[in-house]
């Protein structure tokens, strides 16, 4: 299947050996610095995802690719749609936001208890604040479009989510591209088929 690829490795020899690794590290590292670059432009550390579940059904199904941003300065609305991390959760969820709390840094109260003195009939005022007053936080309790109740056994053990959790807001999508991934993740041994031929192809290419 590979018998003209590999003749042509053959006739590489050593030194045209490391020049291909070169530029294939070449190539790597200019991937590298254009995903930290994209990041440091929406200012998150994932700017894109892949949906691994149905719990956003319909609004995305299993497999869509995320384009995410996460202004500093710009608060979270009811509504919007975000990508989460819970520290010790290694997997980020895609989740629709389904309340907004605010709540003062310097208050000696509890953020659940000042949360808890916020009604859905201040929410604007709440945003207004979060805009205004660098002392009030925003805290979001989400939930998934397909699921029947909100998620806050998902936030192990605490009672909303803070602005840090959030690692961005869907700001576009592509439909079942991200299959590629989740297929990479569930056949470990196609991922490295996949990184193998890769890796021969750029060796063997000349130009």
């Amino acid at each position: 299947m590979f018998a003209e690829e590999l003749k042509a490795f053959r006739r590489l020899g050593v030194r045209g050996i490391l020049v291909q690794l070169l530029n294939f590290a070449s190539v790597i590292a200019s991937g590298l610095m254009m995903w930290k670059g994209l990041g440091l432009v929406t200012n998150t550390e994932s700017p894109i995802v892949v949906v691994l579940s149905g719990s956003m059904e319909p609004a995305f199904y299993r497999g869509d690719l995320l384009f995410l941003t996460n202004p500093p300065n710009t608060p979270y609305r009811t509504g919007d749609i975000t990508v989460y991390k819970i520290p010790g959760s290694p997997i980020p969820i895609v989740h629709r936001i389904l309340e907004v709390r605010g709540v003062n840094r310097k208050s000696s109260k509890s953020k659940a208890a000042m949360a808890k003195e916020i009604v859905d009939d201040e929410k604007g005022a709440v945003l207004r604040a979060v805009e205004n007053e660098p002392e009030v936080e925003q805290l979001l309790l989400t939930k998934g479009d397909n699921n029947p109740v909100d998620d806050i056994d998902l936030y192990n053990g605490l009672d909303w989510l803070e602005r840090r959790h959030v690692v961005g807001k869907v700001r576009g999508f592509l439909p079942y591209v991200g299959y590629v991934t989740i297929a990479m993740n569930d056949f470990p041994k196609l991922k490295y088929l996949i990184l193998g031929v890769l890796g021969l192809f750029a060796l063997i290419q000349r130009e």
